[in-house]
């Protein structure tokens, strides 16, 4: 039986203060001074919820393949496997969103795109989540998209996503979620 959060019947904690600390361009950081159900006060630290949503996109092709791409990851300063991700532009539907960043990342465009769910990074001090998408149906249609370079494009058979995950080549947990993630989706789809 699934337990939902809101069937604990805990109440929130009451928020007394919240204050910005630090700012950049991509990420601010807040102070929460929260007092607790039971009358305990804490302080929290996070990065809160700015601006759009986020995509990630599992796309799969007629071969069974999942199409990666690999691009730089400045926190890490190297090259990775990823999945295709990105925000959503005002007006967009979480699926538009995935196929637009298909077409500028890896080339493709879906004709079948099913919404999988919602994921969280780091909850408890990032207010962060990603709208995973399943894309299949795929034909060639590139956009041009944001990146600084051209990102390489590898398929991995579906039957070797747990080597992936397993390997160095990606790392990235978001991307490995949304793999896993979708083996289920589809494996309930056909059941």
């Amino acid at each position: 039986m699934e337990l939902l959060l809101w069937e604990l019947h805990v109440p929130l904690p009451e928020i007394l203060e919240t204050k910005t600390v630090a700012r950049s361009r991509l990420f601010s950081i807040e102070t929460l001074k929260l007092r607790f159900s039971n009358g305990v006060e804490r302080l929290y630290e996070r990065l809160p919820a700015r601006g759009r949503q986020a995509v990630i996109v599992v796309a799969i092709n007629t071969d069974d393949e999942v199409i990666l791409v690999r691009e730089y990851l400045a926190g890490l300063h190297r090259y990775e496997l990823n999945l295709p991700k990105g925000t959503v532009d005002p007006g967009e539907t979480f699926e538009e969103a995935a196929n637009r960043e298909l077409k500028e990342e890896a080339g493709f465009g879906a004709r079948k795109l099913d919404y999988v769910r919602q994921i969280t990074l780091a909850p408890a001090y990032m207010g962060f989540s990603i709208h995973v998408i399943l894309a299949r149906g795929l034909y060639p249609e590139s956009l041009p998209g944001d990146e600084p370079e051209i990102m390489e494009v590898e398929r991995w058979g579906l039957q070797e996503v747990d080597q992936l995950v397993m390997s160095e080549l990606l790392s990235e947990s978001r991307s490995i979620a949304a793999l896993k993630l979708a083996e289920v989706f589809i494996e309930r789809e056909n059941a």
